[in-house]
């Protein structure tokens, strides 16, 4: 039997088994709903073949952690896209805006004496206020995102140059803000954010599959939590396992092991945004948008409103992934967020399974598009490939990804599961 019936508050209600519910994915994805799979498999043959080629560095524990510290700054700037995109718009500025908010930060650290929280703060507040000004010209004066974002790409690029003024390198002083993307947590607090993690993750599963249980809706099988809840653990746990290891050339003078800082500072944000696009009316309402935004005028929910929003949002992870560039670098300089930084970040997003048409996407797409990223970039680097090269093999990734959406979409309009 792939169902059984169970009679829950005098109703009936089909309860999937473990087969039913694997035939029910297999069925979507053979009608064009792929989400991440595609990104996962090509994340899992890179980390082969890279770690096939160079096997003593590519899969050292320095290097594993250097790839977090690596992704942390597009993964923050491509979660902030995947809410603009979810509305089929787009983001050119989002490279440098997060260029400008690190300036910002680091003239109000050193040279106007600001403390780091008040540093912080200011950085968060400006890009709001980018994100503000880019929705309004989006949402209200009705000027397309491609011109809005393409003009602020320039501007912004001005801005940083002004405010550095004209190729000037600021270095931030040794402290919080610092350490976010260079230093690890203490391997006893890493243990404990790891067990912790994978508790509180088993914790919302067994709540949702009681809570819904006990209302007569259709549960997933107890087996398939199970499964995603080992999954989670082994991942969480052998990760810590290899991260925990020491690390430093020369541990006599100065141990290094723990979880890079930066690991939970993308998984909170990750938590965050996932809980507000899947579990409140906010993030329904951006899918309805992104879906169709005539429809959702119809059913009264304020459009101009959730655009406006999204840049917002947009702007304010530009931001945090500005800020873990500068903590990354030591310092600000005219080319943070420059280069290939808006170029990874969108690829982030489309890689890990963002729709560049809208209405789907979740925010795991850019930290798994960010991983992907950072091996290719990492990996390449490992084998000695040239930057062009490491351009190229990005843009054909970016390409293929783009051609898997597109194709995806005409297969689910062809099934009717659009």
């Amino acid at each position: 039997m792939t169902t059984t019936l169970e009679t829950a508050g005098g109703v009936k209600v089909v309860k999937p088994t473990v087969a039913s519910h694997l035939r029910d994915y297999l069925g979507r994805i053979r009608g064009g709903d792929l989400g991440a799979m595609p990104a996962v498999l090509g994340l899992v043959i890179l980390t082969l073949i890279f770690g096939t080629a160079r096997p003593e560095t590519f899969f050292s524990a320095g290097n594993f952690a250097n790839l977090f510290n690596q992704a942390a700054g597009l993964t923050m700037i491509a979660m902030g896209l995947i809410f603009v995109l979810l509305l089929g718009e787009i983001d050119l500025s989002a490279g440098y805006a997060a260029g400008v908010c690190g300036a910002v930060m680091a003239i109000m650290l050193t040279e106007k004496g600001y403390g780091e929280p008040l540093a912080l703060t200011g950085a968060l507040v400006t890009g709001m206020l980018i994100g503000l000004v880019l929705g309004f010209l989006v949402a209200k004066v009705g000027i397309p995102s491609f011109v809005v974002t393409l003009a602020a790409f320039l501007a912004f690029q001005g801005v940083l140059l002004n405010l550095l003024g004209e190729g000037k390198n600021i270095s931030i002083p040794d402290g919080f803000i610092k350490s976010l993307n260079k230093d690890s947590l203490p391997v006893v607090w890493s243990w404990a954010l790891a067990i912790g993690a994978v508790a509180v993750f088993a914790l919302i599963q067994f709540m949702r599959y009681r809570g819904r249980a006990a209302r007569g809706l259709v549960t997933e099988p107890i087996g398939i939590i199970l499964l995603r809840i080992g999954g989670i653990a082994a991942l969480l746990l052998i990760t810590t396992a290899i991260l925990t290891q020491e690390r430093a050339i020369n541990p006599a003078v100065a141990s290094l092991k723990g979880v890079p800082i930066a690991a939970p500072v993308i998984g909170g944000f990750l938590v965050l945004w996932t809980f507000v696009l899947g579990r409140t009316s906010y993030g329904r309402h951006v899918y309805a948008v992104g879906g169709n935004a005539e429809a959702a005028r119809r059913a009264g929910i304020p459009v101009d409103r959730i655009r406006i929003s999204v840049f917002v949002i947009g702007s304010f992870m530009a931001a945090i992934g500005g800020i873990m560039l500068v903590s990354r670098a030591g310092s600000v300089d005219p080319n943070t967020g420059g280069s290939s930084t808006l170029l990874y970040s969108v690829g982030a997003a489309v890689i890990g399974g963002t729709s560049l048409f809208g209405g789907k996407g979740k925010v795991i797409h850019a930290v798994i598009g960010g991983a992907v990223i950072a091996v290719i970039d990492n990996g390449m680097f490992l084998m000695d490939f040239s930057s062009g090269t490491r351009y190229i093999f990005t843009g054909v990734i970016l390409l293929i990804a783009a051609g898997v959406d597109a194709l995806a979409r005409r297969r689910a309009a062809a099934t009717g599961n659009r």
